[in-house]
């Protein structure tokens, strides 16, 4: 096989060094790529594929790129996530002796790029390192640029989280990790999903120090800027600090002088905010273009400087938790605000001066020109103005910078008296330095530009001495000057004249005197070019000694130009200074969004408040209509506690904030799909996270938990939530909580500090108007419909959708009826069944094989009232045997684990009335009587009371007086015993009757007033039934399935009810099966309890729900009553 060509070899030597790269190869005036490289170019770049001899039988792929043109080639490169090696000729090829010496003088990588065409100027472009130990994490970050490093650690419990946290903090454009972490290929993919960056793997040696001594030149600070005196002694910052510097070594292949300092930071300084905050907030870019428009930083962004304007991007990123460093910031901001004169005298400073923090880092790379010079002397003119305009303030802030801040009149001086005011863009030609710095150059300039007047001199001189009249000096790159003369004159060319040249009309000679005064004027230019060129690197070199002094000075800028814009916003948009303390409370009067109020005009947006604590009104719980503003209420009042921790106004009338550790949002329902998760499992993870992370210092905005998966799933979840939230031993953070699950405003009047709040409506026709405004008290309507049709959707649409819920809800009471009705001894809907014949079964499809697959509907019926379930009773029906069932549970029944410790929580119905769901006491009489229900019915007391106002007052025997008062839930029970007509009110106190205000009850056997009020409510409800069923109330069904859809709540769904129907119309009253559950009235540390006899429950659970005979008895309600 043939060798390849000289240069060939060398390229592949270089190729092999770095394979990693697209290497940019120098020849001539080209930057030529080969093989591979040229193939991947020439598809990205859009550039023509050549070949080029390489030895070989096949040419080599080539394509290339003007060598002057390179930078923006490049930065299209990096910009599609390639790294590019710069391969150049370090000699002349003029001069070199065989190949031309070439080497690789820098990679470009992403997070190394240091042109400014390839950078956003208020963005910093960070490179990160992490270094994994065990399941801890060290992490370095650097911006080549400015010069930036920071460092931390994390080694709490949840560290991957936190790692995550960090990365999207920085939003770093290349990451560099050791095998540890690289190996873990779920984190690894995680990262690589959720960020963009250039992901790098070395193994360990890259985080090894090189020699002894090689942290020395850095000095290492903490938070605060104080010295770190044993910083080594870090074994998880060290070897992540270590590999990036290492890294930065090997790919700029030059001494970053610029890089000094290292601040090892403690995560614990700064407001925790994850990833799901910062992008469901949109702080600093929009979650669907990643533009700055639309985000807080768009809205807080009024700096004048590039460096100002990162810091602002770095500080909405580090919310601080120290409540002095905060009101520092905010005295600062207030006095900028108010002095309108001194805010301008230091707005017109500021325009004038350029990004000295990046100038800093092109003088440490070594490529700035004299323009960057220009540019940095005219930035470091303002400084004294600065300072004397600092001088008059007041506030400690800024007399802390007035005071720091150095004029740097040495480095100003130096510039102004060496540069010229308008230099070249190249350091290389020449006409940079001024007159008056340098004797030398002084001298050659001179001899530059009198060369002309002496040539002229030397022509005159030597056509009087020679007498040729049209004698003239000429000059070309062959022969240098020389004088011309025509052969008109040859004759008399003296003999001191040299010929040179013979041309068709003229001689061309030089004389000893011209070749002295051409070796001078030329000599001059080219020395003062490389002249020129030396003393701009000294100049360079003497600036770079004061780097550190230019950082300081930048921050300085910088944070006074940050206060600035906080300023100016604070008056155009009429911000207010916040009180900030380290208490618990959030107290916000006419809270405003800030970036939804600047999109619209002036005055538009509606203002709301809030107020939450640690106690009281821990957690808001929002409901109302979709679209009517609950997403944008909560985000606000984050955003209003964010920007006051960074030391911002805030768009209310006034607020007092204790600052808040960690910010949690959970908003928004969108699939992450790339990552292969469901809506919901986003979901879940990111509530997880926020029940292990969250603290009572700490705010959390739920946005509708539980959605993502089936109603009652996501309703329990819903709840278990707020529970574990609210309850302050576990968790206590303040919290807004937006839900459609209206149910969850029952926890208002069961947990401390849930309060209920809704969005204002104004209902106008079939028009709703949202009026964006909190009000207290909850809300059961979601306005579905409306919202589809504000949303455009087509009117025939939402036409029929009103159709089909007017008929679903419809639908759904009249099953419901049937089912109560039927189950608990309605006749009625079999009274309505029998005026049609079999129409429901014919109307349903059913037939013979449909009856054969429907499984027994078990359900448990529980009366409310005030928030507790005073009557429970399980039925059941079979549709086989047409077989109903009724057991009655006391509402005392013991539910506890162990009765030695038993408390008032384990009754049944205090379990209940304590928060429990009806799903949670569903699993609690599972438990006590080996059933397996799942499905239940609650019913309103005031149900019953309602239907006797439809159908009329009922004639019932009173079995005892009842002569009771309660103040707290305004009910008075006054009845005589005895046969009499009761309206509604009188139901429904027959029904919560249980003792008399001396504290006499029902004289039943069981001895507890249970047993005989549940006798006594199945009479009255027989009752309450006959009088229903009378023909002359069919007239009434549209009034009692109103009455239904108001006061009955079932987890049953349509499907699982309507195959029923047409058998549970056919039920015979008086084949229902009744019994209470078996057991005895016990006194139980102090409380009366009631205890369920085991042996006896199974063998009545086994009669009545398992088709199992027994020898005892079976009672209807008949013989029940009796």
């Amino acid at each position: 096989m043939a060798e390849f060509s000289p240069m060939m070899k060398h390229y592949l030597e270089i190729k092999e060094q770095y394979n990693d790269c697209i290497v940019f190869y120098r020849l001539g005036d080209f930057y030529e790529m080969f093989f591979d490289d040229a193939k991947t170019a020439s598809r990205e770049l859009e550039i023509t594929l050549t070949g080029r001899d390489c030895g070989q039988e096949e040419r080599a792929p080539m394509c290339g790129v003007p060598f002057h043109a390179a930078e923006s080639y490049i930065a299209r490169l990096i910009e599609k996530g390639y790294k590019v090696a710069i391969c150049e000729q370090l000699e002349d090829p003029k001069t070199a002796k065989g190949i031309v010496k070439r080497d690789v003088i820098r990679v470009v990588t992403p997070g190394t790029v240091i042109e400014s065409n390839m950078l956003d100027e208020k963005k910093n472009n960070y490179i990160m390192s992490i270094y994994k130990k065990g399941i801890y994490f060290g992490i370095a970050v650097c911006d080549v640029t400015t010069g930036t490093f920071l460092s931390t650690k994390i080694e709490e419990t949840n560290n991957f989280a936190m790692l995550l946290d960090e990365i999207s903090k920085y939003n770093p454009a290349e990451v560099i990790v050791n095998k540890m972490l690289f190996n873990c290929k779920e984190e690894i993919d995680e990262i690589k999903l959720r960020f963009k960056a250039y992901i790098n793997c070395y193994d360990e040696d890259l985080f090894k120090k090189t020699s002894p001594d090689f942290l020395e030149p850095y000095s290492f600070v903490d938070d605060s800027d104080n010295k770190i005196k044993e910083p080594e002694q870090n074994e998880l910052q060290i070897p992540a600090i270590v590999g990036l510097l290492n890294y930065l070594n090997q790919t700029q292949k030059i001494k970053l002088e610029h890089i000094n300092i290292i601040k090892m930071y403690s995560t614990q300084k700064y407001m925790s905010l994850n990833y799901s905050s910062r992008r469901n907030l949109e702080l600093t870019e929009k979650m669907n273009n990643q533009g700055k428009k639309g985000t807080l930083l768009w809205v807080l962004d009024k700096t004048y400087t590039s460096m100002g304007g990162r810091l602002l991007r770095k500080w909405i990123n580090e919310p601080l938790l120290d409540s002095k460093e905060i009101n520092k910031r905010l005295n600062a901001v207030e006095e900028l605000k108010n002095e309108v004169i001194f805010r301008g005298d230091i707005i017109d400073s500021l325009k004038r001066i350029y990004d000295i923090e990046r100038l800093v880092g092109k003088i440490a790379y070594g490529n700035s020109n004299a323009r960057d010079m220009i540019a940095l002397k005219n930035s470091l003119k303002q400084l004294p103005y600065l300072k004397k305009i600092l001088a008059t303030s007041k506030s400690e802030l800024l007399q802390n910078l007035y005071l720091s801040l150095d004029e740097l009149n040495d480095i100003h001086d130096l510039i102004e008296k060496s540069i010229v005011e308008d230099p070249p863009i190249t350091i290389t030609e020449g006409g940079i330095i001024k007159i008056g710095y340098n004797d030398e150059v002084d001298e050659l300039k001179n001899a530059t530009t009198q060369g002309k007047n002496w040539l002229i001199q030397l022509e005159a001189k030597e056509k009087e001495e020679t007498g040729i009249k049209n004698l003239k000096v000429g000059f070309n790159k062959v022969f240098g000057y020389f004088f011309e003369v025509t052969k008109s004159y040859l004759n008399l060319v003296p003999d001191r004249y040299i010929r040179k040249q013979t041309l068709a009309n003229c001689e061309r000679y030089i004389t000893e005197e011209l070749n002295e005064l051409e070796s001078k004027i030329l000599g001059a230019e080219e020395k003062v070019v490389d002249l020129e060129y030396k003393l701009f690197i000294e100049i360079r070199n003497k600036i770079a000694v004061n780097i550190e002094r230019l950082q300081k000075a930048s921050n300085i800028i910088s944070i006074l130009d940050v206060l600035t814009s906080f300023a100016i916003v604070a008056e155009d948009y009429n911000y207010q200074k916040p009180i900030i303390d380290d208490g618990g409370i959030i107290d916000i009067k006419g809270g405003r969004h800030p970036v939804i109020e600047k999109m619209l005009p002036a005055g538009e947006f509606i203002d709301n408040d809030t107020y939450l604590d640690e106690e009281n009104e821990q957690m808001s719980i929002i409901t109302g209509p979709n679209m009517a503003g609950k997403s944008t209420y909560m985000r606000q009042v984050a955003l209003i506690v964010l920007m006051a921790q960074i030391g911002s106004f805030v768009p209310v009338t006034s607020a007092r904030i204790g600052v808040v550790d960690k910010i949690f949002t959970r908003v928004g329902a969108s699939d992450d799909l790339s990552m292969g998760q469901s809506t919901f499992m986003v979901e879940m993870m990111e509530v997880a996270e926020i029940l292990r992370e969250a603290t009572k210092k700490s705010l959390v905005i739920l946005d509708e938990i539980g959605r993502g998966t089936s109603t009652y799933d996501g309703l329990s979840i819903a709840w278990a939530v707020v529970e574990y939230i609210a309850d302050k031993e576990r968790c206590g953070a303040k919290t807004l909580f937006a839900t459609h699950y209206h149910e969850l405003t029952e926890l208002e009047n069961q947990i401390q500090g849930v309060k209920n709040y809704s969005i204002a409506v104004k209902e106008k026709g079939e028009d709703v108007i949202f009026l964006r405004k909190i009000v207290k008290g909850g809300t059961d309507e979601s306005y579905g419909v409306h919202v589809a049709r504000l949303a455009g959707v087509p009117k025939a649409v939402t036409q029929r959708a009103n159709e089909i819920l007017k008929k679903i809800e419809r639908l759904k009471i009249f099953i419901i009826i049937l089912i109560v009705l039927g189950i608990c001894g309605g006749i009625f809907a079999k009274k309505v069944y029998d005026l049609d014949g079999n129409w429901l079964a014919a109307l349903f499809g059913h037939n013979k094989e449909t009856l054969k697959n429907l499984d027994k509907l078990e359900v448990l019926v529980m009366g409310e009232s005030t928030g507790s379930s005073d009557t429970m009773i399980v039925c059941s029906y079979d549709p086989k045997t047409q077989k109903a069932s009724m057991l009655s549970i006391p509402r005392d029944t013991f539910i506890g684990d162990n009765t030695k410790k038993a408390r008032p929580g384990n009754k049944l119905n205090s379990f209940y009335s304590n928060g429990s769901t009806p799903e949670k006491t569903i699993e609690a009489i599972n438990k006590v009587t080996g059933l397996n229900l799942k499905y239940y019915i609650l019913i309103d007391t005031k149900a019953l009371k309602e239907l006797v106002n439809i159908v009329g007052d009922v004639e019932f025997n009173v079995p005892i007086d009842m002569d009771y008062d309660d103040e707290t839930q305004d009910l008075h029970i006054h009845l005589k015993e005895g046969l009499q007509k009761l309206n509604g009110d009188k139901v429904e106190q027959v029904v919560r009757f249980r003792h008399n205000n001396d504290g006499s009850t029902y004289s039943y056997k069981y001895g507890i007033e249970d047993y005989g009020r549940m006798k006594t409510q199945r009479e009255l409800i027989k009752t309450v039934l006959k009088q229903t069923i009378q023909f002359k109330n069919i007239k009434e069904i549209g009034k009692i399935m109103d009455l239904a859809k108001d006061y009955v709540q079932t987890n049953m769904e349509f499907s699982n009810l309507k195959d029923y129907i047409p058998y549970i119309v056919n039920l015979d009253v008086d084949s229902i099966q009744a019994e209470q559950l078996p057991g005895e009235s016990k006194m139980l540390n102090g409380i009366w309890f009631f205890l369920n006899d085991k042996e006896e429950t199974k063998e009545v659970v086994d009669r009545l729900f398992r088709n199992v005979e027994s020898n005892q008895e079976q009672n209807t309600i008949t013989n029940t009553a009796n």
